[in-house]
């Protein structure tokens, strides 16, 4: 069951994209078209399993004044990887995804699941996260794509749906891709079912410890 959490928690409750709100630049950047999302998703995915893996497996051989380092080194590696089988077996991702493909290196998702996931845990929950926060991203981009498409250009995944569909182009340009994500970020915080705080009180105000007690707070 706990490994279950560890791969599931990353799909909507801590979803890397949609409730951390990481990896902003490729999400706005390349999800012009459903199939530019899903490459994305794919290929980080596939980095944060592996880095997810050899940062676990190593984590008590690298030093400590040298980890961050070291964590961007493995992960270069791997976006190496997947640069080289991109650019042999799929050229056209390839050209698609641009300079953001070298980018996964830093992408505030892998670092972030390295410091604070795999540098502390076993291996099987290190690779479950990996893959649990990856298809959360893969899904992110994959949903805000395919509206961006539909909406913009009238077609999902290079195919034409309907001629009688008048595109909105404003949906494939920044401002629509903002606009999608708020709708899809409000839908997942409805699914969530979170809600804005009716009142703040003392247990939420910075200078609680100060006033305890005296009921300041409250005025």
């Amino acid at each position: 069951m706990s490994n279950f959490k560890e791969f599931s928690k990353g799909l909507i409750k801590e979803n890397p994209t949609l409730v951390g709100l990481l990896g902003m630049c490729p999400t706005l950047a390349i999800t012009t078209q459903a199939s530019n999302g899903l490459g994305m998703g794919l290929a980080t995915t596939f980095v944060l399993i592996c880095s997810n893996l050899m940062i676990s497996l190593l984590k008590n051989v690298i030093p400590k004044a040298v980890k961050l380092p070291c964590y961007i080194v493995i992960i270069a590696g791997f976006v190496t990887l997947v640069e080289f089988l991109l650019h042999g077996y799929l050229p056209g991702l390839y050209d698609a995804l641009g300079t953001f493909l070298s980018l996964i290196t830093v992408n505030c998702i892998i670092l972030g699941r390295a410091e604070m996931f795999a540098s502390k845990n076993k291996v099987l929950p290190s690779v479950l996260d990996g893959l649990g926060m990856g298809l959360g991203f893969t899904l992110s981009l994959f949903t805000m794509g395919s509206f961006r498409e539909i909406l913009g250009a009238g077609k999902w995944m290079g195919i034409t749906l309907s001629e009688e569909i008048q595109p909105m182009t404003i949906f494939i340009m920044p401002a629509g891709g903002f606009f999608v994500l708020g709708c899809i970020i409000a839908a997942v915080n409805k699914l969530k079912g979170q809600k804005p705080p009716e009142k703040i009180g003392c247990s939420g105000c910075p200078n609680a410890s100060i006033c305890a007690g005296k009921g300041e707070c409250e005025k």
